[in-house]
């Protein structure tokens, strides 16, 4: 018999916020975290602009100062915003007094990329030093799954431990994987999302050269999802984390619970490397797959979908197409955004994000806004919620995700009423 799932806790840390209130306060307030890179010399790069997080302080999160400065910073991203989620949650393992069995408690935390930062490190030490200076922590800091391993080791989870890679859809995936995880019995509750620090010299000139980037001049007119006007993606950073939970497990306990997740779905293009199928067939199966398992009805639910939409020419085209063969004439109802106008592309963990936007919409009854949206393009003419946020009675929400290699992610949750 499958089991319901619940969101109890979030955490985030991102260009538009550290925390819940704040990332979703200038989300709807439509302030724009993309600005000029300042962690890194810029002189010799194509592209100078990156949503970077600012402000941001470990301690705050109950980061010690040595781990904070020995780990790689997607992996810090992660720890901090597992911390946030798993404190709004209120979990903690039976052993120490807490309320959750610790073999029942997981952890699916992803990244496209891993320690971006200290690849780049050590291997400019192996080049110049030589092999004997290159550190012995190397490996256990780069490893893409080395994020879901300490936040496992802090939170005491010794159950389930996936940590996904596909690319920009890594978060999705996460969490779509620890739904499924939960509602066919093998957990009671998991940290699921994703974290990413790409910003350095590699990153910024492997995705330039590869002609994904905005060379927009204006940093605050530079991620354009859905503008004909758009060039490319904003290179982003941070983390984003869901606590999802069985229903029972979280009612028994007392918690709060965000948002019911109800379905997901996961297809592959099997087309091309970097580029999505242009007719959307394939995203529009993931995104269907989703809905049907949510039971969405056209008729009687007021659907909010969070896009991928990433501000690239291909991706923005394709993705219209795909809600329009999943959804069929009532896509021209569904209120929808793109917030990577507002943070740029997370990449490995802007899923998460995204995911953590659809429940804060459902939650509040606000569509946060498509910021930048001044000129659509005409081939992307559903309602992508232009410039200001809407007040909407919404039932359900999506959050759909595409990756390179083709990978599709598409995650259903539905707004929680108390019973």
């Amino acid at each position: 018999m499958s089991k319901r799932v619940v969101v109890t806790g979030a955490g985030v840390v991102s260009p538009v916020g550290n925390s819940v209130e704040s990332f979703w306060h200038n989300l709807i307030e439509g302030v724009c975290g993309i600005d000029y890179i300042r962690q890194i010399p810029t002189d010799d790069l194509p592209v100078k602009i990156a949503g970077e997080v600012k402000d941001f302080d470990p301690q705050q999160f109950g980061i010690e100062p040595g781990f904070a400065r020995k780990q790689d910073k997607f992996t810090v991203y992660a720890v901090a915003a597992a911390q946030q989620a798993v404190a709004q949650s209120g979990l903690s393992v039976a052993a120490e007094g807490g309320n959750i069995d610790s073999m029942r408690f997981g952890v699916y935390v992803g990244s496209g990329i891993g320690g971006f930062a200290t690849q780049c490190r050590e291997h400019a030490k192996l080049m110049t030093e030589g092999a004997r200076w290159v550190s012995p922590l190397f490996v256990p800091t780069m490893i893409s799954n080395i994020a879901a391993g300490n936040i496992a080791i802090r939170h005491k989870a010794q159950g389930p431990c996936l940590p996904v890679v596909t690319a920009c859809a890594t978060s999705t995936h996460a969490i779509g994987e620890a739904y499924r995880a939960i509602k066919h019995g093998y957990a009671d509750a998991i940290i699921a999302g994703g974290s990413e620090a790409p910003i350095l010299p590699m990153g910024i000139a492997g995705f330039a050269n590869a002609k994904a980037l905005s060379r927009a001049g204006n940093p605050a007119y530079a991620s354009l999802p859905f503008n004909k006007n758009r060039g490319g993606f904003v290179m982003a950073e941070g983390a984003a984390i869901l606590v999802l939970e069985e229903y029972d497990h979280a009612i028994a306990r007392g918690a709060t619970i965000l948002a019911e997740v109800c379905g997901y779905g996961n297809t592959c293009d099997a087309y091309h490397a970097t580029a999505p199928h242009p007719e959307g067939t394939t995203q529009a199966a993931a995104i269907s797959q989703a809905l049907d398992e949510a039971g969405y009805n056209p008729q009687t639910d007021t659907l909010y979908i969070n896009a991928h939409g990433t501000g690239t020419a291909l991706n923005d085209t394709s993705e219209t197409a795909a809600f329009k063969i999943a959804l069929g004439e009532s896509a021209y109802k569904a209120h929808i955004s793109s917030t990577k106008g507002a943070t740029g592309h997370m990449l490995g963990a802007a899923g998460a994000a995204e995911a953590l936007a659809a429940v804060m919409a459902l939650k509040e009854g606000i569509v946060p806004p498509t910021i930048n949206l001044d000129e659509p393009d005409p081939e992307c003419d559903l309602d992508y919620t232009p410039n200001k946020a809407v007040v909407a009675p919404l039932t359900i929400a999506i959050s759909d995700s595409l990756g390179f290699g083709g990978h599709n992610g598409c995650v259903a949750f539905r707004k929680y009423t108390q019973q």
